[in-house]
């Protein structure tokens, strides 16, 4: 005689619950308890001579701090991606404006945002640790949104005009078209984008975490913070220990996070035929084959979207009539006028106290900032020539293999995510006894900053190549060279200019943690535009920080305006795929 079904028993047998959905519900409560409980201790004093431990039983502590801080700053970068690209891809006027701003910001170097943002946030809390914290967070952002932004706003100008016009013929509004259509377009450049601009957040994590601002330290408990310690103090144990978890790190959020997405995001290629080579994660079927997470989808994640699906159709309207009446307000227009008048306020302000700084240099101080932009333009050349070198057959034999993707995918994002300056005890034992010294070995510590960008584009314009094109090449029986010509080089073109724009950007982003060192105690530096910013930053002289700065960012920029837009816009125009 069986036994009657309790009401647990009948759900559960109507859920065909696995061992996985138990664990995975356990995973998900014990990962928002973590959270919770770390974010706790973001508030409470700041504490200024706060003394980093060395040893290692603080480490899971410290892990678990900048984990949130990481988590919280890429959020906030994937939110003002989606707002800055699409507000620059929807309006020229704005997109005249957005994007030389976008340039200009991503030349700016962490340290120099260091300043403003803590004083800042410091005025606002005072004596706090939030107001460090917040900017912790957002200076962790800065060195993770321009990359995605930039990737974001490439993708929605390589939509095919075809497309364009089929949501135009359907009658498409903002929304629809937005959640159809463009974010769609840009979700492969993003995933590996966001991979990259998180590579980039632990890259200058130690500098964030642990820095001098003037005559007051701050330092915040954290693994950045850990490594950084470790470097100056020459605990190479701690050192060792230190980069094991963080490598321990990467591959976890590699595996649960990054393949799932990158597997995902294969569905929005744009190709006639299945792809052969689609990568492949194991976590991302068990969550598809999940019972419980259907059951979510199905009852509630469903009836929401169709809700909110509903509501911002009803919000953003077709107008079959885009001709403006005369009674009514031309809100464009009126939009367009409030932008452009409050960006002139902001220049003008910021020129008029720019000036006010500036006019205490002498011309000694000039003279440092030029010479120094000279030396550090040549090592960033010669950085970005040796990656262009490695980076692009690399990146296309990833993009283009799933057997090689599995395997060297988690090790490009592991050496790309670790942060130099940890490495630079090692390195400097090597580098302080060749020809040069930090002179030449600044070139090697740049490229760490500089090639990972030009790598992960080119893996994901690689990944983009439509199947049915690389089938056609091998029935027309094209040689490795033509395929190269003929296929390969012009459908990553788009996305290697966006890698390089963003390269050489981190180049000169790199040099302010490559030509100034602290290692057991003392200062290695050699003469360059980011040792002047450093030692600027360090000593608190805001006016040579200022200078420096802005001759950075209007070399950047001119590099940017007179060279790689061009072939950016060729690449827009000329390289663009059809269908």
């Amino acid at each position: 005689m069986t036994r009657p079904l309790t009401p647990a028993n009948k759900i559960l047998g109507r859920l065909n619950w696995t061992w996985q959905d138990g664990l995975l519900i356990l995973l998900i409560v014990a990962f928002a308890v973590a959270i919770i409980r770390t974010a706790a201790k973001f508030s409470g004093t700041f504490e200024p001579n706060l003394i980093i431990s060395t040893n290692i039983s603080a480490l899971p502590g410290y892990t678990a701090q900048t984990l949130v801080r990481m988590g919280i700053a890429y959020f906030l970068a994937l939110v003002f991606t989606l707002i800055y690209a699409y507000t620059a891809y929807s309006s020229r006027l704005a997109a005249r404006i957005l994007i030389p701003l976008l340039d200009i910001l991503q030349s700016i170097p962490v340290l120099s945002f260091l300043p403003g943002v803590v004083l800042a946030l410091i005025a606002l809390f005072p004596g706090q640790r939030i107001g460090v914290e917040f900017a912790s967070i957002l200076l962790i952002f800065t060195g993770m949104t321009w990359n995605m932004t930039f990737s974001f706003y490439q993708s929605l100008q390589s939509i095919p005009k075809e497309l364009l016009e089929a949501s135009e013929i359907y009658r498409l509004n903002i929304w629809q078209r937005f959640w159809t259509l463009e974010l769609p377009a840009g979700v492969i450049g993003l995933v590996w984008n966001s991979v990259m601009s998180v590579a980039g957040g632990w890259f200058f994590l130690i500098a964030i975490e642990s820095f001098t601002l003037g005559d007051n330290d701050f330092r915040l408990p954290g693994l950045g913070s850990f490594l950084g310690t470790a470097a100056s103090k020459g605990d190479f144990t701690a050192i060792f220990w230190g980069l094991l978890l963080l490598i321990g790190v990467i591959v976890a959020i590699d595996y649960f996070i990054w393949r799932p997405l990158i597997a995902w995001s294969e569905k929005f290629k744009l190709e006639m035929v299945d792809s052969e080579n689609a990568p492949q994660s194991l976590v991302l079927d068990i969550l598809r084959r999940s019972p419980t997470l259907r059951m979510l989808k199905e009852r509630i994640l469903q009836p929401l979207q169709t809700t909110v699906d509903d509501n911002l159709v009803r919000a953003f309207p077709v107008r079959s009539l885009p001709v403006n009446s005369q009674k009514n307000l031309n809100w464009p227009s009126l939009f367009n006028w409030l932008f452009v008048s409050g960006c002139a306020l902001i220049v003008l302000w910021g020129t008029w106290e720019a000036v006010l700084l500036l006019k205490t240099l002498g011309w000694n101080d000039w003279l440092q900032i030029i010479k120094g932009a000279v030396f550090t333009a040549f090592r960033v050349i010669i950085a970005l020539v040796l990656s262009l070198l490695w980076t692009v057959p690399v990146g296309v034999a990833i993009g283009r293999n799933r057997r090689l993707s599995q395997i060297l995918q988690p090790l490009v994002q592991i050496a790309a995510s670790v942060p130099a300056t940890a490495l630079f005890p090692v390195l400097l034992l090597g580098l302080t006894r060749i020809a040069g010294g930090l002179q030449i070995g600044a070139i090697a510590l740049m490229m760490l900053g500089t090639m990972w960008y030009i790598l992960f584009n080119v893996i994901a314009g690689a990944q983009s190549i439509p199947s049915d094109l690389i089938e056609a090449a091998s029935v027309y029986k094209l040689s490795l060279r033509q395929r190269w010509q003929t296929l390969i080089l012009p459908a990553i073109f788009p996305y290697l200019i966006t890698g390089i724009i963003t390269a050489v950007g981190g180049a000169w982003n790199a040099s302010i943690v490559s030509e100034y060192v602290t290692f057991q105690g003392r200062v290695i530096s050699t003469t360059g535009l980011g040792s002047t910013i450093s030692h600027a930053t360090a000593s608190g002289n805001f006016s040579l920080l200022l200078a420096a700065t802005m001759v950075m960012s209007l070399l950047v920029v001119m590099t940017n305006r007179l060279v790689w837009r061009p072939l950016y816009q060729l690449a827009q125009e000329k390289y663009q795929l059809l269908i």
